[in-house]
């Protein structure tokens, strides 16, 4: 990785500066673009995308030195995937608003607790529907919007025809291939805003296929791709042509843009412009204790390992804390069972600069932490360090902690921990199984509010929320420039609705046919993104084919590839 970085050729400034122009003249002519013009813009890159999706695939395999074989589906799924998704539901919300009708036509609504509605974003179609079987998402809006208000202002930029956004720039990550494109759709759409991409050096290699992929964006003057380092990032970060600045990232880098400092915030920052983000934090996976076979056990013991082993560990939305009851009489044999689910996973390098630093340093706060290949499992309790509490470690360090109590009242003691004594809100988890949390009531819903997350997953890890477009992605709103957390606004929203306040995804606590036996209406199998699946390679790059262009053929390949997971 090091060699590549030192042989990417940065852009200069004076390139800057004209890619920045050309971006203010691209944009004019946005602002006075109607919806069709849009819309045919945007299907002319999907088609392009679709084109570069092998190429894109295979170029992030090699970034990261991912093993061959079933993980490969890894870069697929957050890549080339992900992305034609997120242009097609973008697309289907313009054609909507084309015709006369609000984005959220035809999407149901009901309520939710505490005054909040929810629309249901999965599955909004017959495909998503046998595809996702079993799986539902909501999108949660904040408390006192109604439904018809909801209806009425859904569209944000795509309503607000002849505005001029300006230029902004997105920071992109250096983890998901696919989570710089997306923040880029998220800005022409939802704000108007012409795009610098500046790539994170660990995707530098990936520049040309980009460049190939967004063709008809960057011919269109409305996107510019560039390699670039520090220096780079900072010239463009305080530029007068950049009107906003969009980072993922981590809290350190976020306060060096915005403060020049880590510690002193306070007074004015020395970014005299908007910025918003995505930071990270230290995941809750929280663990409802009750009667599960030794297959419910196995089972979310491979999907607790997939949240913290996928892409190597280095993942804002990794699951690092385990929140488990002291008084479940299956804590220590599920325990037992991760452990052996660590050392059975494939053997993969940690890829991500300073990793193996992160790694030492968890290492030297819980000396007596057990190494299991190159993954940490930590014991946390009130004699140990606090530091996996606090610390986003972004490498293969998963912690477990023990609180008191059963049913609801475990559930809520749970829920504040997470609140009050982890860091960030992007992303929780929680495993339960269905008559335990049908034995809570509405008491189990009530809870979830109180859980105050960007996106949760109910037996799925709440990572899935970051594939289906239609929900939104980023913190729980309230974070501020000084205290930023896991970051300040949102993405995707394909149906560019107002006022968000988190997704919630739900998934089937056992696959297909123990999900079928054990009365659970849900027929699918061991997911793909579960990194014990054994056919997620090739279930990945059919996704990506079908999502080119759909078809129940299609669909049916899908099908036979999954079930051999």
């Amino acid at each position: 990785m090091a060699t590549a970085v030192k042989e990417l050729k940065f852009a200069t400034k004076a390139q800057l500066d004209t890619a920045i122009q050309d971006l203010s003249n691209g944009i004019v002519k946005w602002a006075n673009s109607n919806l069709q013009e849009r819309i045919a813009l945007l299907k002319k890159t999907h088609a392009s995308i679709a084109v570069a999706s092998e190429d894109w695939a295979k170029a992030a395999i090699l970034a990261k030195g991912t093993p061959q074989g079933s993980l490969e589906g890894e870069e697929w799924m957050s890549g080339p995937y992900a992305t034609l998704n997120g242009f097609t539901a973008v697309i289907e919300s313009l054609e909507k608003l084309a015709q006369g009708k609000s984005p959220l036509d035809g999407v149901k609504a009901s309520k939710a607790p505490n005054g909040r509605i929810k629309f249901k974003m999965l599955p909004s179609n017959f495909y998503e529907f046998n595809l996702f079987h079993g799986f539902r998402g909501d999108l949660w809006l904040e408390p006192g919007v109604s439904e018809a208000e909801a209806r009425a202002k859904a569209g944000l930029g795509a309503k607000r025809l002849g505005e001029n956004g300006g230029v902004g720039l997105v920071l992109g990550a250096g983890n998901i291939s696919a989570i710089g494109p997306l923040d880029m759709l998220y800005e022409l759409i939802a704000h108007n805003r012409a795009v610098v991409l500046k790539l994170n050096p660990t995707f530098g290699s990936l520049l040309d296929i980009y460049k190939q992929a967004f063709a008809p964006l960057i011919e269109a003057n409305l996107l510019r791709i560039v390699n670039g380092d520090a220096e780079t990032g900072a010239y463009l970060t305080d530029h007068i042509g950049i009107k906003h600045v969009h980072i993922t990232g981590s809290g350190i880098t976020h306060d060096k843009i915005v403060w020049g400092s880590t510690t002193t915030k306070v007074g004015r920052p020395i970014l005299n412009k908007p910025i918003t983000s995505e930071l990270g934090g230290v995941s809750p996976i929280i663990i409802v204790p009750g009667k599960w076979s030794k297959a419910d056990l196995r089972y979310q013991a491979e999907n607790v390992v997939t949240q913290r082993t996928h892409n190597g560990g280095h993942n804002c939305i990794a699951g690092q804390a385990i929140i488990l009851s002291k008084d479940w009489e299956q804590k220590d044999e599920f325990l037992t069972i991760v452990a052996e689910e660590f050392e059975k996973a494939a053997k993969r390098p940690t890829w991500y600069p300073g990793s193996e630093a992160k790694l030492a340093a968890a290492q030297a706060a819980y000396p007596n932490a057990k190494r299991i290949k190159d993954t940490l499992l930590i014991e946390v309790n009130e004699q140990t360090s606090q530091d996996l509490l606090t610390t986003e470690y972004f490498a293969p360090v998963l912690g477990h902690i023990a609180l008191e109590g059963t049913d609801v009242d475990f559930f809520r003691n749970a829920v504040a921990f997470a609140n009050n004594e982890l860091d960030g809100s992007l992303g929780a988890s929680i495993i339960v199984a269905p008559r335990d949390r049908k034995a809570m009531g509405q008491a189990f819903e009530n809870t979830l509010a109180d859980l105050h997350y960007g996106t949760i997953g109910i037996n799925v890890w709440s990572a899935i929320g970051f594939l289906v477009p239609s929900l939104s992605w980023g913190a729980f709103a309230g974070n501020t420039l000084e205290n930023v957390g896991s970051g300040i606004g949102i993405v995707h929203n394909s149906h560019l609705v107002e006022r968000t306040e988190r997704s919630v995804i739900w998934g089937p606590f056992r696959p297909f046919p123990r999900s079928f036996i054990n009365g659970e209406i849900a027929l699918s199998p061991k997911p793909a993104w579960f990194v014990t699946a054994r056919s997620a390679k090739d279930t990945a790059q059919k996704l990506t084919q079908f999502s080119v262009k759909p078809s129940v053929t299609k669909m049916l390949k899908i099908f036979v590839d999954a079930f051999k997971a």
